[in-house]
């Protein structure tokens, strides 16, 4: 059998990797480096929603770890993961809902990965993540946060600092209200879903960067850094390019604040982030660039006194401020100043870190541009060229093990959960909104997905 260039640059990635994890331990997956179950550091005993403790064992590298024998120490902490799902929609899809897909009712497996994740050496540690889509049929170089981190005493206040070498602004982020780790956490790629976002969500894989941040007190995170676009070549040899993504031109800075509070089973954070960057539009050169400026505000609240009741609430707003001159002048779009404004609720509740139930409301407006929102395409299209869309979801699930009297305890983790997302407006409008005579309901959503770790 002859592998892709995917597979290949994805393994010899991780190949690479492992080989410089000399001081690394035995076990493939975090649980199981720290002797911890998943519990101990994600609230529903499976992620990516993290507890205090898993922002601590994040903001210091991956790099805690239990006394092990000493033989084991060399090898390398793989894992793996598999979800598959069923998508129905409440309208078919003509066409079929993807290639190779049907109108609707489809089954598929939307992920297959194979994680490196856990301690390098004392001070440094890597997640990396090589993910097959089963939708797109093609292997890709997935999440990955490359860290060393230490800490030290400064006025007698203790001291977090690190350095993250990562791929997609806010992977290395610590809380769950951020674009590369917001809710929701599995999502239907065989569903219809609003053609506006903003630059900061859309860069994942593509980019190369560097941040370097600091906990102070264990109140106080600072992080800054910034990103440039990986070489074509190179995102073509990890399974990630894409010739309409807008490209960034030079680099583009990053940077996240946030203050925090632990007390009394109590947990409370409230922060800001951003990035700045110019781009040209579906990598077309010679026209001069767009500017794009992305600023979020987000708090989180978690109840954890009692670890049989658990109440979350996330809430996150973005603001995307764009001067599109080089899209102006290729036709692109109809405006040269706009913007987009995205709001976004959660509240959850966890019953013994087994049973789950997310209630979740996100609502995306902007200035109406009838060039980049346009009626030409059904489903996908926008007959009023506004952006704004407003949905509601609903997700109820299911995590047996994970916990530390679990059977498989850190061997192995299972998620079932079922969603349904009611929209109430779509791509601009609730009836006839693409022009093709589709309604917002008609995307309606009942999604059901199983998520095996091991």
């Amino acid at each position: 059998m002859i592998l892709s260039k995917q597979v290949l640059y994805s393994a010899l990635l991780l190949f690479t990797i492992s080989m410089l994890s000399f001081d690394s331990i035995a076990m493939p997956s975090f649980a199981r480096q720290t002797g911890m179950a998943c519990s101990s550091c994600h609230v529903q005993s499976f992620g990516p929603n993290l507890t205090p403790t898993g922002r601590n064992f994040k903001l210091n590298g991956y790099t805690a770890r239990k006394e092990t024998d000493s033989k084991l120490k060399y090898i390398p902490p793989i894992s793996g993961m598999l979800r598959g799902s069923f998508t129905h929609t409440m309208n078919d899809q003509p066409g079929g809902a993807a290639e190779r897909y049907g109108r609707n009712n489809n089954n598929t497996i939307d992920e297959a990965s194979v994680f490196y994740a856990g301690r390098i050496t004392s001070h440094l540690g890597a997640f990396v993540q090589g993910t097959y889509g089963g939708v797109e049929d093609k292997w890709e170089l997935d999440n990955a946060d490359i860290r060393m981190a230490d800490h030290t005493t400064l006025s007698n206040n203790h001291l977090v600092y690190g350095i993250s070498t990562n791929n997609s602004p806010s992977v290395s982020d610590l809380w769950n209200t951020t674009p590369a780790w917001g809710f929701p956490w599995a999502s239907s790629e065989l569903a219809p879903t609003p053609s506006a976002g903003p630059l900061i969500d859309s860069l994942g894989s593509q980019v190369i960067g560097a941040t370097g941040y600091v906990m102070w007190r264990d109140l106080l995170y600072i992080e800054a850094g910034a990103y440039t676009m990986l070489p074509k070549n190179a995102q073509k040899g990890i399974g990630t390019f894409d010739s309409e993504q807008n490209r960034i031109n030079g680099g583009a800075p990053y940077w996240r604040v946030a203050l925090q509070h632990n007390w009394n089973g109590q947990y409370a954070s409230i922060g800001a982030y951003g990035l700045q960057a110019n781009v040209n539009p579906q990598r077309f050169q010679g026209s001069g660039t767009d500017s794009y400026y992305d600023y979020g505000f987000d708090t989180t609240y978690q109840y954890l006194g009692d670890m049989a009741h658990i109440f979350e609430l996330n809430a996150t707003y973005l603001r995307e401020q764009r001067d599109m001159n080089a899209s102006v002048a290729l036709g692109l779009a109809e405006k040269k100043f706009s913007s987009l404004d995205i709001a976004k609720i959660r509240a959850g509740y966890t019953f013994l870190q087994t049973y789950g139930l997310n209630l979740f409301y996100t609502q995306t407006t902007g200035t109406k541009d009838q060039i980049i929102f346009s009626a030409e395409e059904s489903i996908t299209g926008s007959r009023t060229g506004k952006p704004n869309s407003q949905s509601f979801t609903v997700e109820v699930s299911y995590t047996p093990f994970g916990k530390s009297a679990s059977t498989l305890a850190t061997l192995a983790n299972l998620r079932l959960a079922a969603q349904y997302i009611h929209n109430f407006q779509f791509n601009g409008a609730h009836h006839n909104y693409d022009g093709f005579g589709r309604n917002s309901a008609g995307n309606d959503l009942i999604y059901f997905n199983g998520w095996l770790a091991f």
